[in-house]
């Protein structure tokens, strides 16, 4: 894609840094990927970065593309037009948005994970669309778009949404009823017919977790606690 030199000129207008690598590796090579975004840059979390550059303003695509080692992965491009709007998007009014959305969220439901279902410190909360920014677009100040999440589930989150197959046919109503979105009301787990609970260890809990995977393995686990629970079920 050829970019005009007005549209080059607003891009490199753009210095913060995540999305700055993001847009010049674009302008020089016309596409990046997540392997890239990872192995070159460092950039674990590629969803993130291609948000930062949307939050300019700008018209980034996703498609698919084959990684160095076969794997079907995602990767950006620039749209056509370059940009969606005459404006930079207003970064700082978002993120004064995000911190009240976040604090009406622990009023709500309290500081806890909503996938994990753990309280966690109110400071590493993490605050995310329910359903992507990447399918969704912007969800306004609603708090019931959004939830909370750890570190590590926003992750696995990101992870999964990444490699969905909705990425790519964005259906915003196929995200309303996964997991992912609504962890306490689902009908899937990223399109696959699953349902998933979560079991935490904490506290004095933890040597017992100790014991049980030095007894049966950690690849054993998940069956060897389903056996119990389907005899449950049947007597």
């Amino acid at each position: 894609m050829k970019l005009s030199k007005k549209d080059l000129a607003k891009l490199n207008l753009i210095k913060d840094k995540r999305p700055s690598t993001v847009i010049q590796h674009i302008i020089k090579y016309g596409f990046i990927t997540t392997e890239e975004l990872t192995t070159k840059y460092g950039y674990e979390h590629a969803p993130r970065a291609a948000r930062d550059v949307r939050e300019r303003g700008i018209n980034l695509e996703t498609y698919r593309i084959k990684s160095s080692d076969g794997r079907s992965i995602a990767a950006y491009r620039f749209g056509n037009p370059v940009f969606v709007d005459n404006k930079a998007s207003k970064v700082a009014g978002r993120t004064v948005l995000s911190n009240a959305i976040k604090k009406a969220l622990v009023d709500k439901y309290g500081a806890i994970c909503f996938v994990y279902l753990q309280p966690i410190e109110e400071r590493l909360l993490q605050i995310d669309h329910r359903i992507p920014y990447e399918i969704a677009g912007e969800q306004g100040d609603n708090i019931e778009c959004y939830m909370l999440l750890s570190p590590s589930a926003n992750r696995a989150k990101s992870w999964t949404c990444e490699h969905c197959p909705n990425w790519i046919t964005k259906d915003v109503e196929f995200c309303s009823h996964c997991f992912w979105a609504h962890p306490e009301n689902y009908s899937h787990i990223a399109g696959k017919e699953e349902r998933q609970i979560i079991i935490t260890f904490t506290d004095n809990e933890i040597e017992d977790y100790n014991r049980l995977i030095n007894l049966i393995r950690l690849d054993n686990a998940e069956s060897t606690i389903k056996k119990p629970t389907t005899n449950l079920i049947k007597t």
